[in-house]
């Protein structure tokens, strides 16, 4: 690519943050500005600029953060502020089917792309250079336990699971400091998950593991957005959450909160490990055979 390309893509962050605040003033403006939102949306795309600036002018244009990389941030942001400071936040608070749209665009968007342009390097590059590495590395070993794939997927299964209570639900949509902390859990397990599976798995026999996860992930999606579905009467109860909305009656504004869970939220998991466990059966046909033959095999003779 050339620096052109790569000064373009770059120049994307910026535009992101200068939009952040005018978004985010349009989806609170019923409530009134959430600082803490407008602060976890602006400062890492901040920081991740000045990284890469950092690194690019240290190492050289598209070394240390790729072209590619840096590309999958821009998008996994903007999806992200998409998700969380615009009009489709503010008709989360009303609509339950607004509400899966936002968690299925952090959950199975930002979350693997964010993963997939591996951003940890160029944020440290923002900070002194004394300071990157004891920034860094207390980091991957805080998280490093939890991204067993088995581990991750409990995580992600569990966290899903409590948040889509009807107590837990309904309390999220009447009180923002709980709305953002749901948020916040969500995209947080979900960024472990996507980690564990497409980097700390990646290789090996690990892909089939990792393979297996993705497929018991889209298992408990579909359940859950099944039963949504297909429930005789509301589950939830919360502010707003029962007044129709878009022409939608409560039980019909569920129902499709509940497809949109279960067919597009499915479909990405069920890609994901597809891609991996043909990789997985690649890696198995194409291995050299004393990798896959026994070193106890009993001899002909």
């Amino acid at each position: 690519m050339s620096r052109r390309l790569a000064a373009g893509m770059l120049a994307l962050l910026p535009v992101l943050l200068a939009a952040t605040p005018a978004a985010a003033h349009e989806a609170t403006a019923r409530r009134g500005p959430d600082l803490w939102l407008l602060l976890a949306i602006g400062l890492p795309p901040a920081l991740y600029t000045l990284g890469v600036t950092r690194l690019w002018r240290t190492a050289g244009i598209g070394r240390g953060a790729r072209y590619g990389r840096v590309l999958c941030f821009a998008l996994g942001w903007a999806t992200c502020v998409i998700a969380l400071a615009s009009p489709l936040h503010a008709l989360a608070d009303r609509a339950f089917f607004a509400h899966m749209l936002v968690h299925l665009l952090l959950m199975t968007v930002t979350a693997p792309l964010l993963v997939l342009a591996r951003p940890l390097a160029p944020l440290a590059w923002a900070f002194p250079g004394g300071a990157r590495s004891w920034l860094l590395r207390p980091v991957l070993a805080a998280i490093r336990p939890l991204a067993d794939p088995l581990v991750a997927t409990g995580l992600q299964i569990a966290v899903l699971s409590v948040w889509h209570l009807p107590a837990l639900f309904d309390l999220a949509v009447a009180d923002r400091r709980v709305h953002t902390l749901q948020h916040l859990m969500l995209t947080a397990s979900a960024l472990l998950f996507w980690w564990s599976m497409l980097e700390r798995c990646r290789g090996g026999q690990r892909e089939g593991v990792a393979a297996f996860c993705l497929f018991l992930t889209m298992l408990h999606g579909t359940l859950l957005g099944a039963l949504l579905t297909v429930a005789p009467h509301p589950w939830y109860g919360g502010v707003g959450m029962a007044a129709p909305v878009a022409g939608l009656a409560p039980l019909e504004d569920q129902q499709l909160g509940g497809l949109i869970m279960w067919v597009p939220g499915g479909l990405v998991y069920a890609a994901a490990a597809l891609v991996l466990f043909a990789q997985w059966l690649h890696r198995a046909a194409t291995a050299p055979v004393w990798m896959v033959m026994s070193h106890d095999e009993p001899t002909r003779g």
